[in-house]
């Protein structure tokens, strides 16, 4: 409880996250080669997955004459042929979203030390917080291919409904994986969900380091990337283009693991992160690459509205004017009827 007090009381740190984050270049110190050399494997694995995934065309064409043509034996034969090698490739990227999730929780534990602020940790040990950025700018990156490729939900729903009918044994993907991995792919964003709830695991999963530890070092994090793109003298050191959209999605990434962990959300008046200005910051960018992190933060407050709803609902039915309440909000003068939503 007194973690939780002092978190929803913390003073805003306006000078913390002034300073340049070398995301291009920053290499390892001596302490921290082997703890990237352990991340380093899984982001060059990443690099695949993507590659993988931007060349994922589907079955969809064998899928539709399987369902056209249902007692055509060979039909059916070519779209189980063409799905089984898909259906592997997505059992692969979900295997890697566990991988990810250990690197993520691995980095929060150096970042997030009591040894120093998270503005020392980020400044000093800035090639562990540009793995922790890349594995952010991934993540944003794979579920923005992801929404964007409606075969991926097709070929594998076509798959969980032959193993069904068919009941095939000795498959490299069998129910029981089929059903984690339909789990996953049905979120609209799996990575991210998968990263969201890895930072609420550490949190929890550690009772020993305060929780203010991973908020502030998310929310200076983000600090940081709008620094560093609002300010000329930062920016212009950038080298590419490229560059800037790293920064803006890595800025995303925090700002919703954030929102996540932290108890009162990123969308609120006494948030460590100054949401107008990130956000003034992605308005100020080519309206086509930044539609899709707008999104993503509408889509997270939507949820956190949702939820703050609920909780409220809650609160109030405890209370003895709920009933008077309930009773205003659902009667309409306009219709002249009471509605009930059971």
């Amino acid at each position: 409880m007194g973690n939780l007090i002092r978190v929803l009381t913390r003073d805003i740190d306006n000078n913390a996250g002034n300073f340049f984050l070398d995301f291009e270049n920053a290499q390892p110190s001596e302490s921290e080669t082997a703890m990237w050399e352990k991340v380093n494997q899984v982001l060059t694995e990443a690099q695949v997955i993507l590659e993988d995934l931007q060349t994922y065309r589907g079955a969809g064409e064998e899928i539709r004459q399987a369902i056209q043509h249902p007692n055509a034996e060979a039909v059916q034969e070519k779209a189980w042929s063409a799905v089984v090698p898909l259906v592997a490739k997505l059992k692969t990227f979900y295997e890697f979203s566990q991988k990810l999730e250990s690197s993520l929780q691995c980095l929060l534990d150096v970042l997030t030390s009591s040894s120093s602020t998270p503005t020392q940790h980020l400044e000093s040990k800035q090639a562990l917080a540009r793995q922790f950025a890349h594995i952010l700018h991934f993540t944003l990156r794979f579920d923005e291919l992801k929404m964007t490729n409606p075969a991926i939900q097709n070929d594998f729903s076509y798959y969980r409904r032959t193993i069904s009918r068919m009941r095939i044994n000795n498959l490299e993907v069998n129910n029981e994986l089929a059903n984690r991995m339909s789990l996953f792919y049905a979120n609209a964003t799996p990575m991210l969900k998968t990263l969201s709830d890895a930072t609420s695991k550490f949190v929890s999963d550690n009772p020993d380091v305060p929780i203010e530890n991973t908020t502030d070092c998310l929310s200076t994090m983000a600090c940081v990337c709008k620094v560093m793109l609002e300010t000329p003298e930062y920016r212009s050191r950038f080298t590419s283009e490229e560059t800037v959209l790293f920064c803006l999605r890595v800025m995303v990434g925090v700002i919703i693991l954030y929102d996540h962990v932290h108890p009162a959300g990123a969308f609120v008046k006494t948030s460590n992160i100054d949401m107008k200005g990130c956000i003034r910051v992605l308005k100020e960018q080519q309206p086509s690459s930044v539609e899709g992190l707008l999104n993503a933060l509408r889509f997270v407050d939507a949820q956190h509205d949702e939820n703050k709803q609920k909780q409220t609902f809650l609160q109030m039915s405890h209370s003895e004017g709920f009933l008077s309440f309930f009773l205003s909000q659902c009667f309409s003068e306009s219709e002249g009827f009471f509605i009930f939503l059971i």
